[in-house]
């Protein structure tokens, strides 16, 4: 079990940017990505739409062996994540915001949150703002369009800076100092979003946090059974690529957001 893959999916190729926190923390391990590419954004889909895609995944990550499975898009997290762990035995890793170290780390008493508008509507945040955000304001901005814009690769053109602009624009009118990436999409657009809020604006996403968190339960803190899951391999573990979209687009744009190339498989239906 121990040399069993750690299962990754999300709504597009977003959550590759909590994968390479994982791979950088975690070198040993083995991983299997899902994008779920064909039916991305997930922002806009019912939460009985992404339940059934979730579990879809799941069934296809619990049957390339994962031992644990994490859910690396932030809709998908507050859509489903609860329904996985009540319905499946296996452990789940979900997003969350960052919140609590962007209200510590504000000066100006004021924290923005980009996301979807799912995550937005989605009681697990207002419930992680009610817990942490204290006297800090607390501005929310649905972004819709931004995860379409990373799946095409268009990190820095005129469509996507324009959009970039109009979504920061209420937070920085509002006095927010600290903005929390609340999509595992934006880290992506992380340069673009800096140039355009400027060097004095902080930018925090959770892809670190999550690492942390799954290399916790893979010790045996939180997981299900308290047993350790940790690779006992001396080498370099890898990653399988999978789209539920066209594998060669995933090649295409995956391998220039990922750094390397990659080669990917086509989900099965």
């Amino acid at each position: 079990m121990n040399d069993a893959p750690i299962g990754v999916f999300d709504s597009g190729l977003g959550g590759m940017s909590v994968l390479r926190e994982m791979v950088q923390r975690l070198p040993h391990e083995n991983f299997v990505y899902v994008a779920d590419s064909g039916h991305c954004p997930y922002g806009g889909k019912s939460q009985q739409q992404i339940i059934a895609r979730t579990v879809a995944i799941t069934d296809f990550l619990l049957g390339r062996g994962a031992k644990l499975i994490v859910v690396a898009c932030n809709t998908a997290t507050v859509a489903a994540v609860e329904y996985l762990r009540a319905n499946y035995s296996n452990g789940f890793v979900g997003m969350e915001p960052a919140v609590k170290p962007a209200v510590a780390l504000t000066r100006s008493g004021v924290v923005g949150v980009l996301a979807t508008v799912a995550t937005l509507s989605g009681e697990k945040l207002h419930k992680l703002i009610d817990r942490h955000a204290g006297s800090v304001r607390i501005i929310t901005q649905p972004c819709p369009g931004l995860p379409e814009r990373v799946e095409a690769g268009e990190l820095d053109s005129a469509e996507t800076r324009i959009l970039v602009e109009r979504y920061t624009a209420p937070l920085l009118a509002g006095g927010a100092d600290v903005m929390v990436l609340g999509s595992t999409h934006y880290p992506f657009l992380r340069p673009l979003i800096q140039q355009v809020v400027g060097g004095e604006v902080k930018l925090l996403d959770t892809g670190a946090a999550v690492a942390r968190r799954v290399e916790g339960v893979l010790a045996g803190n939180g997981g299900a059974g308290g047993e350790d899951l940790r690779a006992d391999r001396v080498g370099r573990g890898g990653v399988e690529w999978f789209s539920s979209g066209a594998p060669q687009h995933m090649q295409t744009i995956g391998s220039r957001l990922w750094g390397l190339p990659i080669v990917a498989s086509a989900l099965p239906n």
